[in-house]
């Protein structure tokens, strides 16, 4: 009898053990597939990029309110139990304060990402992902709307439970929890509180630099509120952040060009299109303002250059060339913001710039996400090394600038 694993002795050639067994052919259509998705997303992000920094000044905001209410905050933050962060949920990072960890220290802190009706579905479950894999539980909210809301209140009096529990071992009264409400300028904290109380207890607008001091606020007998002033890091130096605030409204009309950041803003929404959670639809400023975005004429050969690793993937059959995504072109911003102005505005470009922006702002160009977290080509987001992953690909983008 032969052994399978020695074989014949007159020269039939051993049986291949089960674990020698190559491998089945992978799935080439879809790896080739997911390949060509992942170089169109690189791209669009590197273009996005670009977008945000052509022709954009520089963008500084400080005011005397904010430097004064950051002395106070301060000093009171010893007073409170409980830190809660309101970022806007366009721009979850761009409106994330680079002084928080050193406020808070040890202190109990809720993450609240407000607007969230300004961002698609995807977007929020992106974010969502993102921020767990970080070990940061996200609280979504529309103040405006009041969605949400209630879950929050909710999770902010289970946060201060422990401390009421370790007044009771002392043998002290509970008392209701100090919680501070912390955030950017703009981003609805006042709003927030106001939907929280049931009431307009605090003065509130979509503007920056409304609140401008500290306030106590009574929420029943759980909970009091601390409402404080929009805060800004004391320089901007990361103007691709910059910008992001100035689109969203979250900084001072008075820090920036508003021409300068409606043309960003144009090229960001051509770079966004084809990431599917960015919401961009298709031709977005065309059906909206009758005036169709033209590539610029230098963009066009590099557009061609820059696709041609795509296009051979199409030549294998694998991807009809309908099926490939369109590489991004960098627009023509200012042939288009123009045009627009002489149909819509007497040929008064600043008046129509402003109007893009306002229309962005008061999402009647429909929930669009500004800032999306890096993501494995598959679109599968994983629980790991996510941060190390966008600080990765945050500074691929800057290095394309």
């Amino acid at each position: 009898m032969v052994d399978p694993q020695v074989g014949d002795p007159e020269g039939t050639p051993p049986r291949p053990a089960p674990e020698d067994l190559p491998l089945p052919p992978p799935n080439e259509e879809a790896e080739l597939a997911a390949a060509v998705v992942a170089r169109q997303e690189g791209l669009a992000r590197v273009q996005m990029a670009g977008a945000l920094s052509s022709a954009a000044p520089a963008i500084q905001w400080y005011p005397g309110h904010i430097a004064k209410a950051e002395k106070a905050l301060a000093e009171n933050l010893a007073k409170v139990d409980l830190v809660i962060e309101v970022r806007d949920a366009r721009i979850p990072l761009a409106t994330g304060h680079p002084r928080l960890r050193r406020w808070i220290g040890t202190k109990p802190h809720l993450l609240v990402l407000n607007r969230r009706d300004m961002v698609t579905p995807a977007a929020r479950q992106a974010w969502d992902a993102w921020f767990r894999s970080q070990g940061q539980t996200p609280w979504w909210c529309d103040a405006k709307a009041g969605t949400g809301v209630k879950q929050l209140q909710q999770a902010a009096i289970r946060a201060g439970e422990a401390l009421n529990a370790r007044r009771r071992g002392r043998g002290m009264k509970p008392r209701p929890v100090r919680a501070l409400m912390l955030g950017f300028p703009n981003v609805g904290k006042s709003a927030l509180i106001n939907r929280l109380v049931r009431q307009k207890v605090v003065e509130s607008a979509r503007k920056a630099g409304v609140t401008r001091s500290l306030r106590w606020v009574r929420l029943g007998q759980d909970l009091d509120l601390l409402d404080a002033p929009g805060v800004l890091p004391p320089r901007l130096d990361n103007q691709q952040a910059a910008l992001r605030l100035a689109l969203c409204d979250d900084i001072g009309q008075a820090a920036y060009d508003t021409e300068a950041v409606a043309l960003a803003f144009v090229r960001l929404l051509a770079a966004l299109e084809p990431l599917d959670a960015a919401g961009v639809e298709p031709r977005l400023l065309e059906r909206r303002y009758g005036m169709a975005l033209t590539p610029l004429p230098e963009a066009i050969g590099a557009a061609a250059v820059a696709a041609e690793g795509g296009l051979r993937f199409q030549e294998s059959s694998l991807l009809m060339p309908s099926q490939a995504p369109a590489m991004p072109v960098s627009p023509d911003a200012h042939a288009w913001l123009a045009a627009a102005a002489a149909r819509h505005t007497s040929g008064d470009t600043l008046r129509m710039a402003q109007r893009v922006l306002d229309d962005f702002r008061r999402s009647l160009l429909g929930p669009i996400a500004l800032e999306l977290p890096a993501a494995p080509a598959s679109g599968a987001y994983r629980s790991g090394d996510q941060h190390r992953e966008h600080q990765d690909r945050q500074e691929h983008l800057e290095s394309h600038q």
